[in-house]
């Protein structure tokens, strides 16, 4: 409920429509020789509360250092050790000493004056601590999450750095807008035009940057959920964009295309694309088509598979289908599919597989088959012959 450290006056109360001029002289005046008549009939118990303060400050502050201890036993923010740690070990001195007299002041029976002062200061102290508290929680579990995917590459590691400065700053400013409001609220201060204006300036600012704040969350996610990193060679948009990654900023990521180009492509956009990481891939394929001739012996097309099995591993590959997949208007259509066994094929391995299935279709004299286009030309330099009238009466 709202606090207030000046009484008003019987006069000013029985006339709430006036304003009399408050003398602070005499109202000190008289908080002084309160607080003095206080101490002299209450200086035991002044005493006791003190001792219990003073035992309470140095109890938190143990706490506060058991955080510090739990941080460095996490290494920082990497894990939930550090998490808990870092936001107890962020505790301030004026939070634990406003505690420490909140807790005690109720056994001393102070004037009414020192205790709306000493629960002043503990809400604002209070309210405020609760922010800090929650800001580096927040922050220390999106730095969990981050760290824990985020490779050594230390492109990365700047790019991901300057998406959470930008995290941590929005994060700290609203939740210190809302604790401001809070303490306002609490000293009597009427924040509803406060409140609404804040409202509406944040819907204004949210509109005209919505594209910014779209694409700075777009960095965060492409760097907590690591779809693709620096160096990755990645394709997007159905294949029709495709490069090596350069970097990954706070609104864009730069991509060298194999033409040499450098593309920028805001981070939403791309997030919307179906994207292909070939960095990532555990092997590659590649299929050869053609299509043998009619004259193929029957006898050969049952070993057929196994001569194109010999063939790709020959060449140390591993066949993934090597057979008939049916007839055409041409001849017998085949494929040989075959798999790397690293991540990626070596620069020759299209042109020794190649061979290899040629050499072996040569020993055993089959040929591929060759479209073959048959124009017939009529001779016109010799006369037409031409059936006599006398035949045509007769036919019919």
């Amino acid at each position: 409920m709202p606090f207030s450290l000046w009484q008003p006056t019987a006069a000013a109360a029985a006339s709430p429509g006036a304003r009399p001029a408050i003398d602070l002289r005499q109202q000190f005046a008289a908080m002084s020789d309160q607080a003095l008549d206080w101490g002299q009939a209450h200086w035991l118990q002044i005493v006791i509360a003190a001792g219990m303060a003073v035992a309470v400050y140095l109890l938190l502050n143990l706490l506060r250092g058991w955080g510090v201890v739990l941080c460095r036993r996490g290494h920082g923010s990497a894990n939930w050790f550090g998490i808990l740690g870092q936001a107890i070990s962020k505790t301030g001195q004026f939070f634990i000493l406003t505690t420490a007299a909140r807790l005690v002041v109720g056994y001393a029976t102070p004037p009414p004056f020192l205790n709306a002062l000493v629960l002043g200061l503990f809400t604002i102290a209070a309210v405020f601590q609760g922010a800090v508290w929650l800001r580096e929680i927040v922050f220390g579990i999106i730095e969990h999450r981050t760290q824990s995917r985020a490779p050594g590459d230390p492109a990365d590691g700047q790019a991901l750095v300057s998406a959470l400065s930008v995290i941590r700053l929005l994060i700290s400013i609203v939740l210190f807008a809302v604790a401001s409001v809070v303490v306002l609220g609490n000293l009597g201060i009427n924040v509803t035009g406060l409140v609404a204006g804040l409202g509406v300036g944040g819907i204004a600012i949210g509109l005209a940057a919505q594209g910014i704040f779209a694409d700075l969350f777009a960095a965060l996610a492409i760097l907590i959920d690591r779809p693709f990193g620096i160096g990755d060679s990645i394709s997007y948009d159905k294949g029709s964009g495709s490069g090596t990654v350069e970097s990954i900023g706070l609104k864009s990521t730069r991509i060298r295309a194999g033409s040499g180009e450098q593309r920028v492509i805001a981070n939403k956009n791309l997030l919307n694309f179906e994207i292909l990481n070939t960095t990532r891939r555990t092997l590659n394929t590649f299929k050869f088509e053609f299509v043998l001739d009619h004259a193929t012996s029957p006898d050969l097309i049952p070993q057929l598979p196994a001569i194109f099995r010999e063939a790709v591993e020959s060449e140390g590959f591993v066949l993934k289908h090597g057979g008939l997949n049916g007839f055409s208007a041409t001849g017998l259509s085949y494929d040989v599919e075959f798999a790397s066994t690293e991540r990626d094929f070596p620069a020759d391995a299209r042109d020794k597989v190649a061979a290899a299935v040629l050499r072996r279709l040569r020993e055993h004299e089959i040929s591929f088959a060759y479209p073959t286009q048959i124009n017939l030309v009529v001779d016109k330099s010799k006369p037409e012959a031409r059936i006599p009238l006398r035949q045509h009466v007769l036919a019919d």
